[in-house]
């Protein structure tokens, strides 16, 4: 089965020589379709270094990216924004929604920069909201929604363009646990299509419907299986 994103061989160093510090060390990580991936460790491991660079959101001191059959290492900026606005959605922690528009305007605004038509962009967009119980929240703006309501909309943001692969930093870390709940039920919907989403948390409510956990330690893969098995291990 082809990956969806292939890494090889990543490092990435802070500082410059000699006073270098490790954050990846000669990491290889492959990503299929139909996987619900939770990248999980300790704070420092390296997993918010390690998706900003399967992103191509950050440039590794060695190694490669491929994302759906594209080499983005080595890529100027805008062939890398435009191979992610193809083929990956992502989730950042902070948010970052637009605050002079609406939740609806956010998630179509994404769509319209693609090339959909405005008005089926803003269907679209009322459609996943409504799916993520903001029905009544469409027209408000990030300043008058909640943590988790804006959460909900930048998830919905990233899955609005039908991505191949989706990369989310802590996707529910402002969700009480029914609102998580569903939107896991929503992602595990999304990859039974043959895409695939890697999540970042803390979160061990999220272990339980997702196919697969990788552990990072020190920039180091040190698991890589099965969620069953570590239920099991528990």
């Amino acid at each position: 089965m082809t990956a969806l994103l292939d890494a090889h061989g990543l490092s990435f160093s802070h500082g410059q020589a000699p006073f270098l510090t490790p954050v990846l060390r000669d990491l290889s990580v492959s990503i299929r379709p139909g996987e619900l991936t939770v990248l999980m460790g300790p704070s420092g491991s390296g997993k918010t270094t390690l998706i900003s660079i399967l992103a191509g959101l950050l440039r590794p001191t060695s190694g490669h990216v491929d994302l759906c059959g594209e080499r983005i290492t080595g890529m100027d900026d805008a062939a890398v924004t435009a191979a992610r606005r193809r083929s990956l959605g992502f989730v950042f922690q902070a948010f970052h929604l637009f605050e002079a528009l609406s939740a609806v305007d956010n998630v179509a605004e994404i769509l319209a920069l693609s090339g959909v038509p405005i008005r089926a962009a803003r269907e679209r967009s009322r459609e996943l909201l409504v799916r993520f119980g903001l029905g009544d929240r469409l027209d408000n703006r990030p300043g008058q929604l909640s943590a988790g309501q804006r959460q909900r909309v930048a998830i919905a943001r990233a899955l609005a363009p039908n991505p191949k692969i989706v990369i989310a930093d802590e996707p529910t870390v402002a969700l009480d646990g029914a609102t998580a709940k569903s939107v896991m039920q929503l992602l595990r919907e999304y990859v039974s299509g043959g895409t695939a989403v890697v999540l970042v948390t803390h979160d061990t409510r999220l272990i339980t419907p997702t196919d697969r956990i990788i552990e990072l330690e020190d920039g180091r893969i040190v698991r890589d299986g099965s969620a069953h098995g570590r239920e099991e291990e528990e």
